[in-house]
């Protein structure tokens, strides 16, 4: 799984913050997933649900809510409406970069969020709930005992979860605001209900009456012994794992020209029509190459730049290592940093070219190990002699073939 720290903004402008997922080749699907309420993206399980989905190909998108975890703005300020918003957002996000999700899911709250925005996401053709309330108001429990304060002053500092946050009565107001049972009905999208029989923080009849409202295609799975916050790894995994492969029953079959393929010594990439995200199969290895988005790509993986630079670093502590072998030198690791850039000819004294720009590898080795200062240079003129090293300074001829 490669995870990327993304970031977008909410209808207010504010950023929020987001982790996106990406399974090692092209992702099959794409999914939302909404945090339970004054959680964060961070919460151990969303990590382990997220793994498990990658795990069969699905991509995941996971943000903190305005005011939550690293996103912008103050908890305070916040609805259930706002958080129906921030979740259209990153839908406009997905959309922006990769395509729209065909997967939303939530955990407590956020699975209710994730219901009443559902039917304003055409491309989701699957919903699933864990551990969610029927009714959103249903959190006002929570504060119970600063409702009077609330009403008589507009706002509160109410305890959720051990942590303090203030909160308004427009938030309590905002909830009673919203029909879920005849969202729930009206969703025209496969739903799939998963809550643990002992939950004692949303108690199972909310799943009850989430399954009685909704119509077919639906599901129920029992999380039998999980808490409300899956605190156990194997009950998040578990409840990825199911959700990865009830989803993939109403995933449309896309146009494709199958899996990309290597026989060895060759390298294969291929770079869809919508952005610069581009498979690469290396024999049996594969990886994402990409572009960052300053230039228009989403940063999931590194430039062809990065590639070259890396196939010189490599080379470089390979070379070293087998030397050191060869010599019996203590050499305990070799590291090497490699960045590229670029020079005008007239600042580059040892170059041929006087015109121009110059490409440049700027090579740094970091050697630990008892060595001496004569074996430390002759570590230098080594690196020289690495097979990338030596390509990159010879002539070389690059020849194209159109295949039919």
């Amino acid at each position: 799984m490669q995870s990327k720290k993304i970031s977008f903004n909410n209808d207010d402008g504010q950023a929020l913050s987001g982790i996106l997922d990406l399974p090692s080749g092209e992702p099959k699907a794409f999914a939302l997933f909404a945090h339970c309420f004054t959680c964060s993206k961070n919460l151990k399980a969303a990590g382990h649900i997220a793994r498990a989905m990658t795990s069969t190909g699905i991509g995941v998108l996971r943000f903190d809510f305005t005011g939550l975890g690293q996103s912008e703005g103050a908890f305070e300020d916040t609805t259930f409406s706002s958080n129906v918003s921030d979740l259209l957002a990153a839908v406009g996000w997905l959309e922006a970069n990769f395509r729209t999700p065909e997967i939303l899911f939530g955990h407590s709250l956020g699975g209710t969020a994730v219901l009443q925005a559902a039917p304003q996401v055409p491309s989701a053709v699957a919903v699933a709930t864990i551990g969610s309330p029927a009714d959103p108001q249903h959190v006002t429990h929570l504060f119970r005992d600063s409702e009077e304060e609330m009403r008589e002053n507009g706002i509160a500092e109410v305890v959720l979860g051990g942590r303090p946050f203030r909160m308004r009565q427009e938030f309590v107001d905002d909830l009673a605001e919203h029909n879920l049972p005849g969202s729930v009905a009206s969703l025209r999208k496969a739903l799939l209900v998963m809550h643990a029989p002992l939950d004692d923080i949303v108690e199972i009849d909310n799943a009850s009456a989430l399954f009685a409202a909704a119509k077919h295609p639906k599901s129920f799975v029992s999380l039998d012994k999980a808490d409300h916050l899956l605190t156990r790894e194997e009950d998040s995994r578990y409840a990825g794992q199911v959700l990865a492969a009830w989803a993939t029953r109403f995933l449309p079959e896309r146009d494709t020209v199958g899996a990309l393929t290597a026989v060895d010594g060759e390298v294969v990439s291929r770079t869809p029509v919508d952005g610069f995200r581009t498979e690469v199969q290396m024999g049996k290895h594969s990886l994402i190459a990409d572009e960052p988005t300053s230039v228009g790509g989403t940063d999931a993986g590194p430039t062809p730049y990065d590639l070259l630079a890396s196939a010189l670093a490599t080379c470089t502590s390979m070379t070293l290592r087998m030397y050191a072998q060869h010599k019996k030198i203590d050499l305990r690791s070799a590291t090497v940093r490699v960045k590229h850039g670029r020079v005008h000819a007239d600042d580059c004294v040892d170059c041929e070219q006087d015109k121009g720009m110059i490409h440049e590898f700027r090579r740094e080795l970091v050697l630990d190990g008892d060595l001496t200062a004569a074996q430390r240079l002759r570590m230098v003129e080594i690196a020289d002699r690495c097979p990338v090293h030596k390509t990159l300074h010879s002539e070389i001829k690059i020849r194209t073939d159109l295949a039919d």
